[in-house]
């Protein structure tokens, strides 16, 4: 059996993670590679409904131990339905967000969690991304990007500003923790520069990843 290649994208709201994200899909995708470009929360049918569950609504909808559970409930379901059978094809899978998301944002920034975190991911997951692109911006500038997004799921970009910066040093953080698997990269500059940092990172990494 074939195996494939998952790659993830880490930020805070507002760093372009996702505009990289796809970046580098097109990228490979003009390379003759097959890959598939996800997202969390989401990226299955029954994990796009509990997105809709988790990024609307007040700051104050659900505990930090319920978003917990439902974000784990949702990568699960990702896992299942899109991430595993699409590696086991032998396929490049390019997730925006994975499990330092929740990470971050639930175990960190949200009520010191991260015993939980790491139990239900540990439990429920138990894989990790084999290379994560962690886009490293600032977090004033992201978060107005965010907040001028046209959307209704602004939930996490309300908690404001210094949400934001604890969000940057605890990706930072976990890159330094997990230096095999991270990758940082300077989110300034223009979409394409960004983009190239990336491609020469993924060139740089691909080789011991193959």
């Amino acid at each position: 059996m074939q195996t494939g290649l998952f790659i993830s994208f880490e930020g805070i709201d507002g760093s372009g993670k996702s505009t990289q994200a796809r970046h580098l899909a097109e990228s490979l995708r003009r390379a003759g590679r097959d890959v598939v470009l996800t997202r969390e929360p989401g990226g299955s049918p029954g994990a796009e409904e509990i997105r809709r569950l988790v990024l609307t609504g007040a700051t104050d909808r659900w505990s930090a131990e319920t978003e917990t559970l439902l974000f784990t409930a949702a990568r699960r379901d990702h896992l299942e339905k899109t991430i595993l059978p699409a590696l086991a094809a032998g396929r490049i899978v390019i997730s925006d967000r994975f499990a330092d998301s929740t990470r971050a944002y639930q175990g960190a920034t949200r009520g010191d969690l991260r015993a939980m975190v790491d139990a239900l991911h540990s439990l429920m997951i138990g894989r990790e991304p084999d290379l994560t692109f962690v886009i490293d911006a600032d977090p004033a500038s992201s978060l107005a990007r965010g907040l001028a997004r046209s959307t209704d799921e602004l939930r996490f970009e309300d908690f404001g500003l210094a949400l934001q910066e604890k969000m940057r040093a605890v990706y930072l953080q976990i890159a330094a923790d997990s230096p095999r698997r991270c990758v940082v990269i300077d989110g300034a500059g223009p979409e394409d520069v960004v983009a190239a940092r990336i491609a020469d990172a993924f060139a740089a990494r691909a080789p011991a990843l193959a």
